[in-house]
């Protein structure tokens, strides 16, 4: 075996390394058997505690006392016991308050009484019924009668707000005459009784206005010369389209009397009612064949005829 020579540098630092070796090997040695300035045997942590005692507010886990001989001859049934478990809830923070809510008092609603309206009194005198209930426009002055109860001298029939010349019948009865002018129109007009003063009035009623029947012809022509006396027209009923010549004095329709014919217009007068009607010529009214659609031709007037 070859010894090595400690003059020589590299078997030198060999020699060194395994001595360093060595004694680490020796401290790890004794740190492990002996320890550096401590007891050999590692210590136990026991717990002294008493084994009975309760950590904070939980019971015991060997809280029970020990079982003797006695007890255990007892049966199951009568060792049942309650258990008296008491948790106490953690307290945790006070909630932290938002600076941006704000308690909002609500608006106070003022509360306003409706009085109960009271009913109407029945008016001091009855408007039962008018007589006649209906009449034309353009009619002359006619004469309503009216009938109810509790009628008085001093009461007076009144028209859309006009009161009338009244003539006192009865306590049921009164009468008036209703000039023309009030129904010269078409429409409804109000009718009530009451007096001068306003203390007595009686409920209102409705008089109907009718608008008048009216003639449903046309005026299209006239027939004449310069020799004789133009007294015929041409007519065409808007209905049937039928042509008709009329004279002077006749009846259309069982209710309209011709009494005037010129150029430009007709005058018909109902028989019935009295009321005149003005009927102009049409000359753009579409005209069948025959000599009675040519044009009428333009002559001299009557007056000028020798």
């Amino acid at each position: 075996m070859q010894i090595s020579d400690i003059n020589n540098p590299g078997d030198r630092k060999k020699l060194l390394l395994a001595l360093a070796l060595g004694l680490v090997a020796i401290l790890f040695l004794w740190w492990t058997f002996f320890g550096f300035g401590g007891t050999s045997k590692p210590t136990v942590n026991r717990n002294t505690q008493n084994p009975n005692q309760t950590s904070g507010n939980l019971p015991a886990a060997n809280s029970a006392p020990i079982q003797t001989r006695d007890v255990l001859k007892i049966p199951p049934l009568e060792q049942l016991r309650p258990v008296s478990y008491v948790v106490t809830p953690p307290s945790g923070a006070e909630a932290r308050r938002n600076l941006f809510v704000y308690y909002e008092k609500p608006p106070v609603v003022a509360m306003t009484s409706v009085a109960t309206p009271k009913p109407t009194p029945p008016p001091p005198v009855l408007l039962a019924a008018v007589s006649p209930s209906s009449v034309y426009a353009m009619t002359d002055d006619f004469t309503v009668e009216v009938t109810g109860d509790r009628f008085t001298p001093q009461v007076r029939i009144t028209v859309d707000g006009r009161e009338l010349p009244t003539r006192f019948v009865g306590p049921q009865q009164l009468s008036a005459t209703v000039p023309a002018a009030m129904i010269a129109n078409a429409g409804a007009r109000q009718v009530i009784v009451k007096s001068p003063d306003g203390k007595l009035y009686s409920n209102s009623t409705m008089l109907n206005v009718s608008p008048p029947p009216t003639p449903n012809y046309t005026y299209i022509g006239i027939i004449g010369d310069k020799r004789r006396v133009r007294d015929t027209a041409i007519l065409q009923d808007k209905n049937s389209r039928e042509i008709l010549n009329v004279q002077r004095g006749d009846v259309l329709g069982g209710r309209f009397r011709l009494t005037s014919i010129s150029d430009n217009e007709l005058v018909l007068v109902d028989t019935t009612l009295k009321i005149k009607h003005t009927m102009a010529m049409t000359t753009d009214q579409s005209r069948g064949s025959g000599p009675q659609s040519r044009p009428t031709p333009k002559v001299d007037s009557e007056d000028d005829e020798p």
